[in-house]
């Protein structure tokens, strides 16, 4: 598969009826292309995929779920939002190779960061080398894997929410304002839940509705642990929402997962969608989505704004971090 034969299955959606539209922009200009099934009045969902760019089988697996959705009209009293491809930059350099990249000085770096290597079918990164999923401001530079130099995955950027991709889908969450989130990656058939130091009641209500996306995938429900700056992660943590992450294929696949995995898949999530909304509508009550947070952004304090200003807290809590786990240092740092 080529990276325009991913996005024409995603642009192929509007010729059977959905409407598309971006959720913001990559570091090099790309869309994040983006549909909703459903009514807009009501709670809603937000699934999100293609966040690591090896993952692009996620891509194609909410491709399959919005088309479903809409032409059965099975969505109703509330809506889902789909981003289809997070990461679309990183998405490129795997399935068109380097080659891709046509500044000689980005290329000749991202070729220096791959150990010199010219294959970057195992990439995980956005185009400035940083792992995307571990760049929300959820106790960022926290997690046991992060790494604190360029690379081609787990760096967690030089301050949290410094790249475009995210910032783009932050303000797509703070403007839509789900009840509810799913981050889908791959891979190993597992769903995690939880975030440190949630009240009891919240953890309670994740906890029963992951068990409910557990029995129907068959997946097991797995507390997060050792892992930060998610976006399921800043999902919890800042907006105090339920928010999940499923790792879809199994977890003797290599990666990146090929499209002939796709219909098992597909099969063992296409009702997640349905469950989730359903649990948003039973859970309403229950979930108090942090309208400060949205109202300050709201009120002109721009993502740019405040990383510059709080630069020097984050950056003292990094070296921190990093003295404190010298094995997650690179020697060229």
């Amino acid at each position: 598969m080529t990276y325009q034969e991913l996005i024409g299955k995603i642009v192929a959606l509007q010729d059977e009826g959905l409407e598309l539209f971006n959720a913001g922009k990559s570091v090099l200009g790309k869309n994040l292309l983006a549909t909703h099934v459903g009514d807009y009045s009501g709670p809603q969902v937000l699934i999100q995929a293609g966040i690591h760019a090896r993952e692009y089988i996620t891509s194609l697996l909410l491709v399959e779920m919005a088309r479903n959705l809409y032409l059965n009209d099975l969505v109703h009293g509330g809506g889902i939002y789909f981003v289809f491809l997070v990461n679309p930059d990183g998405a490129e350099i795997v399935l068109d190779g380097i080659e891709s990249v046509n500044c000689d000085i980005t290329r000749n770096y991202l070729i220096s960061a791959n150990n010199g290597s010219l294959d970057f079918s195992q990439y995980k990164a956005n185009i400035n080398l940083v792992d995307l999923n571990t760049n929300f401001n959820a106790d960022w530079g926290g997690g046991s894997q992060n790494v604190f130099c360029p690379s081609t995955e787990d760096f967690v950027g030089f301050y949290p929410e410094s790249e475009r991709e995210v910032q783009s889908l932050i303000n797509f969450t703070l403007q839509t304002r789900p009840l509810l989130t799913i981050s889908y990656h791959t891979k190993g058939e597992v769903i995690y839940y939880g975030f440190e130091n949630m009240s009891s009641e919240n953890l309670t209500r994740d906890q029963l509705i992951g068990e409910s996306f557990s029995e129907y995938t068959g997946y097991p429900l797995i507390f997060t642990e050792n892992s930060t700056g998610g976006y399921k992660d800043w999902c919890i943590n800042t907006l105090k929402i339920p928010a999940y992450t499923f790792e879809v294929g199994s977890a003797d696949l290599p990666h990146p997962i090929g499209e002939e995995n796709l219909p098992e898949i597909y099969e063992k999530n296409k009702e997640i969608p349905l469950i989730a909304l359903e649990k948003a509508k039973e859970y309403a009550n229950q979930i108090d989505f942090a309208l400060s947070f949205v109202q300050n952004k709201v009120k002109g304090e721009s993502y740019e704004k405040t990383n510059k200003s709080n630069a020097t807290g984050y950056y003292a809590r990094l070296q921190s971090r990093i003295e404190g786990r010298n094995s997650n240092r690179r020697s060229d740092c």
